[in-house]
Parts: structure tokens; C-alpha cells; sequence
């Protein structure tokens, strides 16, 4: 399969499911509160709820790099296939919860878990399509998240008409019977060689340090990082309190207010980064700077966006609101490995791609822990308007600081 290069395409099926899985896991969760808070009586509060999202961002953010170096140095394939079966046993877990604690700790395991796929799954995507293809691929990739992301809006439908713990057994059995499918499927692919000299424990690991050194000496990945990180802010904003927004601002109940926003900003990104692909795939091919042209234009259109959502009062501007919001956001993220590829070499970027997951969640969970206490305050709809201000300067420096010299970097 290899020879005729449908191996490649195979590998963005399979680790397209696990993107799937991975966003539903993580997501169900901020559709459930009415459901778990009865039996959970500390998730009543706004406040509280924040800290059990914001843990599994923080958790997340602290080990993203750490995984990045790892995945730049180990096989991959095994890294994703322990990842999935430890959240998805972890999922299966939190049906057997009682108590915030018990949820809060789990909450906290997933983060690590979890945190070791993303790097680890698109450094190997892009391996395999170093041609025509990368953008593309990352997208069709992408559209897993962001319809996990639609599909975990049903777990309060899934919990009104079963139980929340029946939605975690689920998801998480589905899981663990897919890990076994990737050990049976999944194959490894280095694009550059780890010679037998430096295969000693202490010389792996001073190569790991050093990569993350290569790219933090660089002013372009300094850059890569706050344009990484800065659309963060609303993209979890929307991701874990957009539910919330819905059913505040609409007058709806949780059951129909969390499958409509997550469905609204997951199919429209879904578009988003289907579009985005295609557009910067051919743009490249032109102009060294099609890839950020066309984050730049996505990026562009969350502004306008995240204004509607947080001060629109009718089901029209906030819905509007919404799709605009996914769309654009999807444009903008299906870009983000592309673009690193074009300034880091393959040996480091799964590093580089975990540096701007720690730098992306790090304000994900800052940003999610001040929308709990603001939702309780009233201000929910003021503070996601005032985010696309953080998004207007990230797009700033991208399109004066960014230039790349070459659409593949292949040597440091």
C-alpha cells in the first residue's frame, strides 16, 4: 500500500478517529453539568465547574512538551495507541464516580493521557504527506476534533435520556477496543534517521533539551507561539462555556443548547478547515507565505465573530456569531502544523507543536477559570467580546514577523 501512496491516506483514517474520540471525550463533559451536578452537588456553582475544566488544561498544558519531546525521539505509534487506551480507561472511570474529588483527579489524568497524542499525531501525519498534500491532510485530520467536538454537545441528550455514567462507559469502551485496532494498523514513519551513536539514554535526552532550545532561539517561533496561543483564548472560551452562552442568552435548556453550539462551531470549522487545506495547499505552491495568508484570513474572520457572540442578543446574531466564529477559526488551525513545517525541521516538530499546546491550553485554562467566575458575576457575554482584542494583535505580528524561506524545512 505503501508503493502506490495509499498508506499515507490510511494513517489520516485511523488517527482520524482517535482525533474524533479525543475531542469527545474531553467535550461531553461541559454539556452535563445539570445532569452530574445532582449527584454531584459541588458542580452547582459556576466557579467550580471552571476549576474541573481548567485542571485538564492546565495538566494538559504542562505536559505538552514534555510529550512533544518524547514523540521527537520514541516510536509514535505506540506513544498514540498508549494515550488512547489510558483516557479512554480513564473515561470508563469517571462513570464510576461519586464525588468532585474523584472527578477532579480523573479530570486531571486525562489531561496527561490526552496530552500525548496531539504532538505525536500530526508530526506523523506530516511525515507521511510532505508533499502537496500536508495542509490537506491535517485538515481532513482536524475535521475528527471538530466533529468530536459536535458530538460530545450530546452527551446531555445521551445522560437526560440514560445517565451521565452511562455516557462515560460509552465513549470510553469504545475506546479501548480502538486502541487494539491501532496496534494491528498503525505504522511508524521517521523522516529523518536516529543514528546508533546516539541512541544512549543520556544522549536521547540531552537531544530532546536541545531541540526545544533550537526552536526557542528563534524569533519566528517566538512569534508561532503567541499567534498559536492568543486565538486560544476564545477558541476554549467557545469550546467550554459556549453551551452556557446558548442557554443563557437564548432562554434554552442544556439538552438543546449544548448539541446547537457545539454542532454550530464544529461543522462550520469543519468547512473551515476543509477549506483551508485546499486553499493553502495551492497558495504555497505561489507563494512561500500562502499558508499564513490563508491562517491570516481565517484568523481575521473570529474578530467580527466573537463580537457577536458576546454582545449579540438574538438567536440570529449569535448563531451567525457562531458559524462565522468556527469557520474562521478552522482556516486558522488547520494551517498551524503546516506552517510550523516550514521552520522547523521534522526532528522538532513534535517539540515545537507541544511548546504551542503548552502555550494555547496554558491560556485555555486561564481563560476558562475567569469565564466560570464571570458567568457567576453575570459578565459571561462582556468578557467573550473583549477576547478578539488578543486576536487582533496575534494576527498583526503573524503577517509582519512571519516569513518563511522554504514551503518544507528539512536541516536545523
Amino acid at each position: 500500500m505503501q508503493k502506490k501512496n495509499i498508506y499515507p491516506w490510511v494513517v489520516v483514517g485511523l488517527l482520524w478517529f482517535v482525533a474524533l474520540l479525543n475531542y469527545i471525550d474531553r467535550q461531553m463533559l461541559s454539556t452535563m453539568k445539570q445532569s452530574m451536578m445532582i449527584d454531584i452537588a459541588e458542580l452547582e456553582t459556576a466557579a467550580n465547574f471552571g476549576r474541573l475544566m481548567a485542571v485538564f488544561l492546565w495538566i494538559y498544558a504542562i505536559m505538552s512538551p514534555l510529550s512533544g519531546l518524547i514523540a521527537d525521539r520514541l516510536n509514535r505509534k505506540w506513544l498514540i495507541v498508549g494515550s488512547l487506551f489510558i483516557w479512554s480507561g480513564v473515561t470508563t472511570l469517571m462513570g464510576f464516580a461519586h464525588t468532585f474529588n474523584q472527578i477532579y483527579i480523573l479530570r486531571a489524568i486525562m489531561g496527561v493521557s490526552e496530552a500525548f497524542y496531539i504532538p505525536a499525531g500530526l508530526a506523523l501525519i506530516a511525515d507521511y504527506h510532505q508533499g502537496k498534500t500536508r495542509s490537506i491532510a491535517v485538515g481532513i485530520h482536524m475535521t475528527g476534533i471538530y466533529l468530536g467536538q459536535a458530538f460530545g454537545g450530546f452527551g446531555a441528550t445521551i445522560a437526560s435520556n440514560f445517565s451521565w455514567q452511562t455516557t462515560f462507559h460509552i465513549f470510553g469502551l469504545i475506546g479501548v477496543c480502538y486502541s487494539i485496532i491501532l496496534i494491528l494498523f498503525l505504522k511508524e514513519h521517521k523522516a529523518y534517521t536516529i543514528t546508533p551513536e546516539s541512541r544512549s539514554l543520556g544522549k536521547e535526552f540531552r537531544n530532546m533539551f536541545k531541540g526545544a532550545g533550537t526552536l526557542l532561539g528563534s524569533l519566528s517561533f517566538w512569534v508561532i507561539l503567541f499567534y498559536f496561543s492568543a486565538p486560544s483564548l476564545p477558541g476554549w472560551a467557545t469550546k467550554n462555556w459556549l453551551p452556557t452562552l446558548f442557554s443563557n442568552n437564548l432562554h434554552m435548556n442544556m439538552e438543546m443548547a449544548g448539541p446547537m453550539a457545539t454542532i454550530t462551531i464544529a461543522l462550520s470549522a469543519l468547512v473551515g478547515v476543509l477549506v483551508g487545506g485546499v486553499v493553502s495547499d495551492r497558495w504555497v505552491q505561489r507563494n512561500l507565505r500562502g499558508r499564513i495568508y490563508t491562517g491570516a484570513i481565517g484568523l481575521a474572520l473570529t474578530i467580527p465573530a466573537v463580537l457577536l457572540l458576546g454582545f449579540g442578543d438574538s438567536f440570529i446574531t449569535i448563531w451567525g456569531g457562531a458559524l462565522c466564529f468556527g469557520f474562521g477559526f478552522g482556516m486558522f488551525d488547520v494551517n498551524n502544523m503546516p506552517i510550523l513545517c516550514q521552520f522547523a525541521s521534522p526532528r522538532h516538530r513534535a517539540t515545537g507543536y507541544g511548546l504551542m499546546n503548552m502555550a494555547g491550553i496554558s491560556a485555555g485554562a486561564l481563560i476558562t477559570t475567569f469565564l466560570g467566575q464571570s458567568a457567576d458575576s453575570g459578565h459571561l457575554s462582556r468578557d467573550i467580546a473583549f477576547l478578539a482584542i488578543f486576536v487582533a494583535a496575534a494576527l498583526v505580528l503573524q503577517l509582519l514577523l512571519l516569513r518563511p524561506k522554504t514551503i518544507n524545512k528539512t536541516e536545523d
